[in-house]
C-alpha cells in the first residue's frame, strides 16, 4: 500500500514531476513509420501532457514539434509538410525539425533585411526511426542512445507494429509487466471462461522468481504443467525498463499520454519458416487496434493485449493505490516501484538514470532474455512451426490484439507460406 503522495510521485509525468523528469530521459515509440507512407503525414500527438504534431516532410525527414504555431497559436495539425518542414496554414510561417523558422512569405517581402524569422524557434524533439516504428526524446540534451535490442536486427522475420490507446495511468499498465501469476487467470482461466462458460481451471502456479539486471527486471514462473526445465522457470520474461515489456517474439511499450491516458506500442515478430528463407520484409505494417466494441460499448476481452486492457482501465484513471493489499506474488511490483522512487532521486541530483545507453560499443544488438531463441533466430519448417505449442497457434489467428487489417493478415499468411485468403479462426484464445 502507497501513500497518496508516493501514489502522486509514481503516476505524474507532467513536466517538472519527478516521474516526469525520469521518463523524459528515454526514447519511447509513439507511431509506426508505415502510419506516414501515403499522403497523409501529419499526426496530432499529445505526449507527456504536451501537445505536439508528428509529421513527415516531403524529403522524408520525421519532425515533432509543438501544435501550436508561435505566430498567432494556430493548429499546426493542419498545416502542410514540404520539401523540408512543416508550413502553418494560416499565414505559410515554415518550421524545420529543430524548431527553426525558415519562412515567413510577407515578412520576408516587406522587411527583408529584417530577418525577424531568426528570431523565432518553436519548441522541438529529437526524433529517430527503428524498427519500423518512430521515436522520439523529449529530455535534455545531451539525448542518450537509441537502444539497439538485438531483436530488432533478427532476420527472416514477419513484423508488425500495433498501437492503442488505453484510457488508464502508464503505471498501472507497466505494473502489468510484472505480475506472472496474471497469466494463469486473466488469459488462461478467464479466456477459457469466455469461450465456454463453466471451463474447469487451468494449471497453477507453484512459485515465482523475480531478479534485476542492467535493464530492468526478470521475472519467471513455475507451473504445475510445464516443470522446472521450462524455459519460463529457466529463463522468464523481461520487465524491460522503464516502460516495456520484452516476452521473446515481441515488445509492448507503455508510452505516457497524460496523466490519465497511455499509448500501448507493440512491435510483433514472427520467424517464417525455414521453406520460405530468405524472406525480407520491404514495409513493417503499421496499425491501430480498438479497445471497445461499438455495437455494445464493451471493452474487447477476446485477445491478449485487449484482456490486459480490460484490468488496467478497470483500475480507473489513476489507480488508488492507498487501497490495494498486495501479496507475495506482487513483490515484483514492489520492486518496480522503489527502483523508479531511487531513480527519480539520481535525476534530481544530476545523475543518469538506471538504462541510459551512452557507449555505441554497449550499444550494439544488445541481447535480452529469451525464451524459444533457438525457434526465433534459426527459424524451423513448416511443418514444426504448426505443432510448435507456442507459435503454432499465431498461424490460426493475430492473438494479441484485436482490429488487425485483413491485408496485414494475408501478408503474413505468405510470409509463412500459407495459403493467404483464409480467415483467421477468432474461436480460438492463445492461453
Amino acid at each position: 500500500m502507497l501513500t497518496e503522495e508516493q501514489n502522486r510521485q509514481l503516476t505524474r509525468v507532467g513536466s517538472g514531476t519527478p516521474m516526469g523528469e525520469l521518463l523524459r530521459r528515454y526514447w519511447h515509440p509513439i507511431a509506426g513509420v508505415a502510419e506516414f507512407d501515403g499522403e497523409d503525414r501529419i499526426r496530432p500527438v499529445r505526449l507527456f501532457g504536451e501537445d505536439l504534431v508528428l509529421y513527415r516532410d516531403k524529403s522524408g525527414v520525421f519532425g515533432l514539434v509543438d501544435r501550436r504555431c508561435p505566430h498567432r497559436r494556430a493548429d499546426l495539425a493542419y498545416g502542410f509538410v514540404e520539401q523540408c518542414g512543416l508550413r502553418c496554414n494560416y499565414h505559410g510561417w515554415r518550421f524545420d525539425a529543430d524548431g527553426r523558422c525558415l519562412e515567413q512569405p510577407y515578412e520576408d517581402v516587406a522587411n527583408p533585411t529584417g530577418r525577424f524569422r531568426d528570431k523565432i524557434r518553436i519548441a522541438s524533439y529529437p526524433v529517430a526511426v527503428k524498427a519500423g516504428m518512430v521515436w522520439a526524446y523529449m529530455g535534455p540534451a545531451p539525448a542518450p542512445l537509441l537502444p539497439d535490442w538485438e531483436p530488432f536486427s533478427w532476420e527472416n522475420g514477419f513484423v508488425q507494429v500495433v498501437l492503442a490507446e488505453i484510457p488508464c495511468n502508464w503505471l498501472q499498465c507497466q505494473e502489468n509487466s510484472i505480475d506472472p501469476v496474471h497469466f494463469e487467470w486473466m488469459h488462461m482461466n478467464w479466456g477459457r471462461r469466455l469461450r465456454a462458460p463453466g471451463s474447469a481451471h487451468g494449471p497453477r502456479h507453484l512459485a515465482v522468481a523475480f531478479d534485476e539486471f542492467d535493464h530492468g527486471f526478470v521475472y519467471r514462473r513455475h507451473r504445475e504443467d510445464l516443470g522446472e526445465a521450462h524455459g519460463m522457470w529457466t529463463v522468464g520474461r523481461v520487465c524491460l525498463w522503464p516502460n516495456a515489456f520484452f516476452l521473446g517474439d515481441h515488445f509492448e511499450y507503455r508510452v505516457p499520454i497524460d496523466d490519465e491516458n497511455t499509448l500501448s506500442v507493440a512491435w510483433m515478430f514472427n520467424r517464417v519458416p525455414t521453406e520460405s528463407e530468405p524472406f525480407v520484409q520491404e514495409t513493417i505494417p503499421a496499425w491501430r487496434g480498438p479497445i471497445a466494441d461499438p455495437a455494445t460499448g464493451k471493452w474487447i476481452s477476446s485477445h491478449v493485449m485487449n484482456q490486459d486492457f480490460v484490468a488496467w482501465v478497470g483500475q480507473g484513471r489513476i489507480a488508488d493505490r492507498t487501497k490495494e493489499n498486495l501479496g507475495t506474488s506482487d513483490r515484483g511490483i514492489g520492486l518496480l516501484r522503489r527502483r523508479f522512487t531511487s531513480e527519480m532521486k539520481k535525476v534530481a541530483d544530476g545523475d543518469d538514470p538506471k538504462g541510459v545507453l551512452r557507449d555505441p560499443q554497449a550499444n550494439r544488438r544488445i541481447p535480452l532474455p529469451t525464451m524459444h531463441r533457438e525457434v526465433l533466430t534459426g527459424g524451423l519448417p513448416l511443418a514444426q512451426v504448426k505443432a510448435h505449442p507456442v507459435f503454432g497457434a499465431h498461424l490460426d489467428r493475430f492473438v494479441f490484439q484485436a482490429g488487425q487489417p485483413a491485408e496485414v493478415w494475408r501478408d503474413f499468411r505468405r510470409a509463412m507460406g500459407l495459403p493467404p485468403d483464409v480467415a483467421p479462426n477468432e474461436a480460438e484464445n492463445a492461453f
